[in-house]
């Protein structure tokens, strides 16, 4: 588990970057994860991964689901709230980190997980293996991130290669799961100011055994 003070950190950054009056990252789901509507179950439980300002969780709930969500940052979470009020719509949201959470064995139905990059290699790894954990046989998995090649086109995501998917990667870490999509690709994204322009993407889906 990270120190206070790396939690102190990493949850001031982010503070900071969520404070300005606009949302960060635009109020519209993520591209990929509202394409997977017709894949989605009509109900159940939804969890979403280090949601930010509340865009994706949002978005789930308006699909019928019963969501969940955290993020480490207090700003982005309060903005998550009143997106989802003026959305006139129910998420459970928490404040705590990726290792602080607690995650529930076999709970939900639907985990998404979209531009978790900060997460470094073990912590990655970790975090994924929770991810599965807290589905339930049969549960989807959602992922959407950046590829090695987003170095070059600096549009968004951590600049930082090791924290970047590889689709060997990506498999490893997900060996139990049926793979029923994992596309690399490029398109150009359009989510706030700090998604923007052309985008080295890879878009997972799988089904836990």
């Amino acid at each position: 588990m990270p120190s206070d003070t790396g939690f102190s950190d990493a949850a001031a950054k982010w503070n900071q970057r969520f404070s300005q009056p606009d949302y960060l990252f635009g109020t519209e789901p993520n591209v990929y994860l509202r394409d997977q509507a017709p894949h989605l179950p009509r109900s159940g439980h939804a969890l979403c991964v280090a949601d930010g300002e509340g865009r994706n969780s949002v978005w789930l709930a308006r699909q019928g689901l019963q969501v969940q969500a955290f993020d480490i940052s207090p700003v982005g979470v309060a903005k998550a709230r009143k997106l989802a009020q003026d959305a006139d719509v129910q998420v459970n949201y928490q404040i705590a980190d990726c290792d602080q959470w607690s995650w529930p064995q076999s709970h939900f139905d639907v985990v998404a997980a979209i531009f978790i990059q900060f997460a470094v290699p073990d912590a990655r790894s970790r975090l994924f293996a929770r991810m599965v954990q807290c589905l339930k046989p049969g549960g989807l998995l959602i992922l959407q991130g950046y590829t090695p090649l987003q170095i070059e086109y600096k549009t968004g995501g951590p600049g930082i290669l090791a924290n970047l998917y590889t689709e060997e990667q990506l498999r490893s870490d997900f060996t139990g799961m049926d793979m029923l999509e994992l596309r690399m690709y490029e398109a150009d994204l359009a989510e706030g100011d700090h998604h923007l322009g052309r985008s080295a993407l890879v878009g997972l889906r799988a089904r836990k055994r």
